[in-house]
């Protein structure tokens, strides 16, 4: 299912900021070289989680999941000029990409690129974060929510990646991992300590702040 039509999205991306030359060289290498390719954020979807980013102004971000780090570095662009970026994954076979690109960055010094088990690794940070990112395995979704929660500040925002699922959330005979899916989004939904919002950007992105 695509959520936006072909056409409309070429408009949308006619409309918003270009991007970079490091992001499209990350862009593009990653879809020569990475399997799965269609896990990085692309172009429009990493203005919004800019643009998001820089309305917060975060002096701590985390994210889990990093991939080949593009959208590290859209959210990076919104850090407070003291800001630091924690970003988590258990990839080790991108490293060496990973860290290519975030030492091609302005940002580079303001992100610290964790490998390992991120069910390990995110509750060993003792930080207070402004802004969460989550898009790594999507049978974690609450697992990672948990565990983070008491880490982000009143106020702060969580986003959570490809809570739409190519649309499958619609079906009425879900696999395993769409009910992975729809009980993360039902738990978003029955969580009174949070307002929660979807925005219909590519896959599903679920805006969630923390009252």
């Amino acid at each position: 299912m695509t959520i936006i039509s072909e056409d409309l999205q070429q408009l949308l991306l006619a409309y918003c900021e270009p991007e970079s030359e490091l992001l499209k060289r990350i862009d593009r290498e990653t879809q020569l070289k990475v399997l799965m390719p269609r896990m990085l954020s692309g172009h429009y979807q990493g203005r919004v989680l800019s643009m998001l980013s820089k309305l917060l102004a975060p002096k701590r971000i985390l994210e889990i999941g990093t991939f080949t780090g593009y959208a590290t570095l859209c959210l990076a662009e919104g850090l407070a000029k003291d800001g630091k970026l924690y970003t988590l994954d258990i990839n080790i076979e991108l490293e060496d990409m990973v860290r290519k690109n975030f030492a091609d960055s302005e940002f580079n010094n303001q992100i610290e690129y964790i490998i390992g088990d991120a069910t390990q690794t995110a509750p060993a940070l003792d930080e207070l974060f402004d802004l969460v990112f989550i898009d790594a395995d999507k049978k974690n979704n609450g697992v990672y929510y948990d565990l983070i929660f008491d880490k982000i500040r009143p106020g702060g925002i969580i986003i959570v990646d490809n809570v739409l699922w190519s649309g499958k959330v619609l079906s009425n005979q879900q696999d395993k991992d769409t009910k992975n899916i729809t009980t993360f989004n039902d738990k978003m939904v029955a969580d009174t300590r949070v307002e929660q919002l979807i925005l219909p950007v590519r896959d599903g992105l679920f805006i969630i702040r923390k009252k």
